[in-house]
């Protein structure tokens, strides 16, 4: 019977968007380390940038700590509201918050080669964000169109990376590693829509001041709809930009394929659900486990 358990475990670890889905990430470096794998690369897009950003930076056990405490009031209460600018959140709250549990790192500090990827939406074109203040880098490549305003760089507004490039394993190319490991957060869809709880579920009595902000910014488009289908307006977009990603994600995959990929449903959890860590962070184990257990064994 064939060996198939590895000696050598240098790996580039390349880490999707997708929202709080991403927190399936934490899980996925959990399982790595525990079967002594090296994480000696990682590139990373939106919420990949920031998890691997932290776990670059040697923080990743007090982030999640954090997030795993989170509450959906505690969501509503870091969205610092952006009227009438080209997106609803200026994320200033969120990346302060960050910055102070983590440090105000620059990415050449960092232990591990690390790369964030934006969008340059007027160019058409990706930026690789090796260099400079990491939380720079981070807010750059999660500013989701509509929802966060596009950050400023050198001159150029970026936006999510995942607009372009989901799963960014070009960065890795270069890399002098013995596997490449992606997680794709765009895989198809596993579970039933009617078991998935939609994004609203984070508006709740707690959080009335999040939909009132939402059906304002969306109320200037489109006044004349009933505050529901404001809603409703937002959600259609954010899943069309989730269909996108999972679009995208699967040409780059099939066009630059990693030695293993390790999947995550797009259902598995809403985009803004991160109050759900626990639930994500155990799935991300499994799904290591899953994809890659017959390697240790």
């Amino acid at each position: 019977m064939m060996n198939n358990k590895i000696e050598h475990k240098q790996i580039s670890l390349v880490l999707g968007s997708g929202g709080a889905r991403g927190l399936a990430h934490i899980g996925v470096i959990h399982w790595l380390n525990e079967h002594n794998f090296k994480i000696s690369s990682i590139s990373g897009c939106s919420i990949g940038s920031l998890i691997g950003g932290v776990y670059a930076a040697g923080k990743l056990d007090d982030f999640e700590d954090w997030v795993r405490a989170i509450t959906k009031v505690d969501i509503v209460s870091l969205l610092d509201i952006a009227w009438h600018k080209a997106g609803l959140v200026k994320g200033d709250r969120i990346i302060n918050t960050l910055t102070e549990l983590v440090g105000d790192i620059q990415i050449e500090d960092l232990s591990i080669k690390y790369t964030a990827i934006a969008a340059d939406i007027f160019n058409e074109k990706e930026v690789w964000m090796n260099s400079g203040r990491l939380f720079d880098a981070i807010r750059a490549s999660i500013s989701l169109p509509l929802f966060f305003t596009p950050f400023r760089y050198k001159g150029i507004d970026l936006i999510d990376g995942g607009v372009l490039n989901p799963v960014p394993i070009a960065p890795t190319f270069s890399d002098d590693t013995d596997l490449t490991i992606a997680v794709n957060l765009g895989a198809p869809s596993i579970i039933e829509p009617a078991e998935i709880q939609p994004d609203s579920v984070l508006i709740d009595e707690g959080s009335n001041k999040f939909t009132q902000g939402i059906n304002k910014f969306i109320s200037t488009f489109k006044s004349d709809d009933s505050s529901q289908s404001n809603w409703d307006a937002y959600d259609i977009a954010n899943q069309a930009f989730d269909a996108m990603q999972s679009t995208i994600s699967r040409q780059k995959l099939a066009a630059y394929p990693p030695n293993y990929s390790i999947d995550i449903a797009r259902n598995a959890c809403g985009t803004l659900e991160f109050d759900r860590a626990d639930e994500m962070i155990k799935l991300g184990y499994q799904q290591a486990e899953n994809t890659l257990g017959f390697l240790v064994k």
